[in-house]
């Protein structure tokens, strides 16, 4: 069968012909329609991901849509390796399938299911959010970023923050309902002041230049319940000591790390942690099970079509791997289609 091919750690998936998939009891057979680049897709083929098994060749993707035998669509993921999900056909168990609504579309479906999981999964499993709450999104201007957004807002927020360096994207995320935009500083610590959401227009004027750390403690003084952090890193530190400074007293502030492409690491003093309620946490493969992963997959995609969630996609044909595997954009999300039709 046709797929895109890893044949060692670093190298980019080229396509070509891999062995098929055998049926073992317990497992369905899905032809694959369509699967999505991810951050985390492409970090396994590079080896570097902590969930990578280490053996090569295998097929890139750990995520699709396709039909069943019966014909029923699906979402899918995990299969059982080598077998990825950028293939004419996987298997997998069937408590790793989900039923699609018709009304969603397999690019859709495919581009939203990874980048929307992590925030719906971090808001329901890890952050417990609640209606009338206050959420901070760090780095809301990529893929997973921008739902998360729209996902907080479905969700009851009462007020969204977004952080991110792309001003341009920042404006976009402000018309997908964020209330307060904050564009993260540059090398020298600073940045442009925050805009209202609701008032695009006059932001790049407002005010005089303050710190990055300022002007997220302004924020964390009116009251922040949940920050979702996609980047880590230096913005990451910045804010837990903007929010360790400026948090009303032991009222807990549910952080959720979910990203590092701002930095794989973080120095952080000590006292952050021990001068306030912050609840420093996770999210991704091993801190949720995977039937509760599933689980916020199915909800996901039965929300997005009522939500109006907003994402967009690039799609091409697999035998197009080589060429559109260093073109994803963190703005949009590659697809993959089994088939050019």
């Amino acid at each position: 069968m046709k797929a895109a091919i890893v044949q060692g750690a670093g190298q980019t998936p080229v396509y070509g012909e891999f062995a098929e998939p055998v049926v073992r009891e317990g497992q369905e057979l899905i032809t694959v329609t369509a699967s999505s680049m991810s951050h985390v897709t492409k970090s396994r083929a590079a080896g570097s991901h902590y969930s990578s098994a280490g053996e090569y060749p295998f097929v890139a993707g750990i995520d699709g849509v396709g039909r069943l035998a019966s014909g029923k669509r699906v979402y899918f993921v995990m299969p059982r390796a080598p077998f990825g999900a950028m293939a004419e056909r996987v298997v997998v168990r069937p408590e790793q399938c989900i039923a699609l609504p018709d009304e969603l579309d397999d690019v859709t479906a495919a581009a939203i299911a990874n980048p929307g999981m992590s925030a719906w999964a971090a808001y329901r499993e890890r952050a417990r959010l609640k209606v009338g709450e206050t959420v901070l999104v760090n780095g809301a201007t990529g893929t997973a970023g921008r739902l998360a957004v729209q996902i907080a807002k479905w969700m009851g927020a009462k007020k969204v923050i977004a952080t991110g360096r792309n001003e341009e994207a920042l404006r976009e995320v402000a018309g997908l309902g964020a209330d307060v935009v904050i564009p993260l500083s540059g090398e020298h610590g600073h940045g442009t002041p925050p805009f209202d959401g609701g008032a695009v227009e006059g932001w790049a004027t407002q005010g005089s230049e303050l710190s990055l750390e300022e002007t997220l403690k302004e924020q964390f003084a009116e009251g922040v319940d949940v920050v979702l952090d996609y980047l880590w890193g230096e913005s990451a530190r910045t804010v837990l000591i903007a929010a360790a400074k400026e948090a009303p007293e032991a009222v807990p502030i549910r952080f959720v790390h979910i990203g590092s492409v701002g930095g794989a690491e973080v120095s952080l003093p000590g006292a952050v942690l021990r001068s306030s309620a912050i609840e420093l946490m996770g999210c991704g493969i091993g801190s949720i099970p995977m039937e509760r992963l599933v689980a916020s997959v199915r909800e996901l995609m039965q929300a997005a079509v009522p939500a109006g969630l907003k994402i967009a996609t690039t799609p091409l044909p697999l035998s197009s791997v080589e060429r559109g595997w260093p073109l994803d954009d963190s703005r949009k999300r590659t697809v993959f289609l089994m088939s050019p039709s």
